[in-house]
Parts: structure tokens; sequence; C-alpha cells
């Protein structure tokens, strides 16, 4: 199969199960050429570098998680909300190597800079959160008295806990015995949080 694949393809698919089952630094280019069936100067020549690499593997995974996301349309924003981060987990458990290097690769240093590695993807994601939490706010359903960046930082905090918590209870003897409905109820418990209780009251 893997010859019906390009060789920029075949360098993805090497390098993100080899960086999923071995980390990024324990993992060299040579052994993702040879994984690939390719050479080292081909990988360089698609992507620059191993952290070129790790990025493209990222906008990959962002770019399908994104096309999930644009098909969720709800009249509430907290309902599109909870269902973005639902959309993301779905699509993080059905490719668990992009879950291990999300949970584990995502925040790396650039070594040409002090800039962490942040895609287009994962920028689009937050800026979409920050557009619902800001009709939620004009709703009344986030309290005027918050600040939203910081409720996104809760939110998205959380939400990628939970996800690490998972990968590297899978690698150690650390405890994180919780389903994706667990995972949901605690969600929609910290959204719910931020509401005005009188809106809350109201609507109950």
């Amino acid at each position: 199969m893997s010859g019906e694949l390009s060789s920029h393809d075949r360098i993805l698919r090497a390098a993100k199960r080899l960086f999923a089952q071995n980390g990024y630094e324990n993992t060299s280019t040579v052994a993702i050429a040879r994984e690939a069936g390719t050479s080292e100067s081909q990988l360089m020549k698609h992507f620059g570098s191993k952290q070129g690499l790790l990025v493209a593997i990222f906008d990959r995974g962002w770019a399908s998680m994104n096309e999930r996301i644009k098909a969720i349309n709800h009249a509430s924003p907290a309902d599109r909300l909870l269902n973005v981060l639902k959309a993301i987990s779905v699509e993080l458990e059905n490719d668990p190597e992009l879950k291990i290097l999300s949970a584990l690769e995502s925040r790396r240093v650039r070594k040409d800079s002090n800039e962490v590695v942040l895609t287009r993807g994962s920028h689009q994601y937050r800026e979409l959160l920050d557009r619902i939490l800001v009709d939620m706010q004009n709703q009344g359903q986030i309290r005027r008295d918050v600040n939203l960046d910081a409720v996104r930082s809760a939110i998205v905090g959380m939400a990628e806990g939970m996800w690490r918590d998972q990968v590297i209870a899978g690698r150690s003897e650390m405890r994180a015995n919780y389903s994706f409905a667990d995972m949901e109820k605690v969600l929609e418990i910290l959204i719910g949080a931020f509401q005005d209780p009188l809106q809350h009251a109201k609507a109950s």
C-alpha cells in the first residue's frame, strides 16, 4: 500500500508513526527516511527539517479537525462550544497517533527562536472558540465580569489535560479511568460555571 503513496505522504506517515511510538527527540530523520523507503535528502526537500515535518503532521491533523468543526451549526453558542470540543475528541480518538503527538509534542519551542510551534489550524481553532465565547457573552450565557481569554484558556486547558492524561495513563501507572461521556459531563459543568447566575436561574 505504501507504494501507492507519494514520497511526501510516505514520509509524513512514517514520521507520525515513529514520533508517536518513540518520541520526537528519539526519532532521527535517517530513521524516518528509512521507514518511508526514501532518502533523507527527499525528507529535507519536502519539509526542510524534522521540526518542519512535525508542523506538517499537525497541519494535516488540524485540517481534518477543522473540516469536522465547520459542519457544526447550532442555534445556541453554548451547544456549539461543547460540540466543537466533542468533534476534536472524536477526531483524536479516531487517530491515536495524532492524539499522542497532540498531548506530548504540540508545545515545542522552535530551535531558531524562543517561539512555541503553533500551527495555522490551532490558531483557527482558538479564533473560533473566541468568536463563540463572545457570542455567548453577548447572549448572556457568560458572566460580564470574567475575562474571555481566561475562559478560553480554562476550557482548552481542561480538555487538553483530560486527553493528555489518557495518553500518559496508557504509558505509565497513572490512572485516567474516564470515558468520553465523563469528559463531556465535566466540560458541560465547567461551561455552566461561567454563566451569569441570574441568567442561569431564568433558564432553569
